[in-house]
């Protein structure tokens, strides 16, 4: 796997953060704003990448919904993210006007997802991870491990757990492995 770096320009990375913004807002029925994503500044906002959107409220997780392979528009994926996040995360109940000015907000661009082929190269830190066996998977982002201060072998079991696989379910060949990197902002 390649080093991925999706440098984005300041601007950029306004761009979309405000998008997240505009798109809960708008989920909530607040103001004038647009009901949906005002075209961005640069035609690289509009590849074809996954992406993250993570909602935390007095810094504890809100929501985290994403897209993990891009099937369209980056752009348009934040956007719909962000709103998944905040009102379709099965974990959490919609998010309220009085959280919405609270909110903090991550936005993590993947890479291409590939087999990991080998559980010894994955880093934490630098990897994201996805573990699937039959109609199970579950996926943990990079940054979640440094979050938790887990070591790799950790990492690998908590995305089986996640995955509703048992925690050494990596160790199995009939699980399949796949890693990716991100640009966390």
């Amino acid at each position: 796997m390649s080093n991925f770096r999706f440098e984005l320009t300041d601007g950029e990375k306004r761009y979309l953060k405000d998008l997240v913004v505009q798109s809960i807002a708008s989920g909530l029925g607040l103001g004038d704003g647009p009901s949906a994503p005002p075209d961005p500044p640069t035609d690289k906002l509009r590849e074809h990448l996954g992406a993250f959107v993570t909602l935390k409220l007095h810094d504890r997780l809100r929501g985290c919904i994403g897209n993990v392979r891009g099937s369209g528009e980056l752009y348009r994926t934040v956007w719909e993210m962000a709103r998944s996040a905040a009102f379709r995360d099965p974990r959490f109940p919609a998010v309220t006007e009085d959280e919405f000015h609270a909110l903090e907000y991550e936005i993590s661009i993947l890479s291409p997802i590939e087999p990991c082929p080998d559980p010894e190269l994955v880093e934490v830190g630098r990897h994201g991870l996805i573990m699937s066996r039959g109609m199970q998977s579950g996926l943990l982002l990079p940054q979640v491990p440094v979050e938790w201060q887990w070591n790799r072998e950790t990492f690998l079991a908590q995305t089986c757990v996640k995955a509703g696989l048992p925690s050494n379910a990596w160790k199995d060949p009939d699980t399949t492995i796949f890693w990716f990197e991100a640009e966390v902002f």
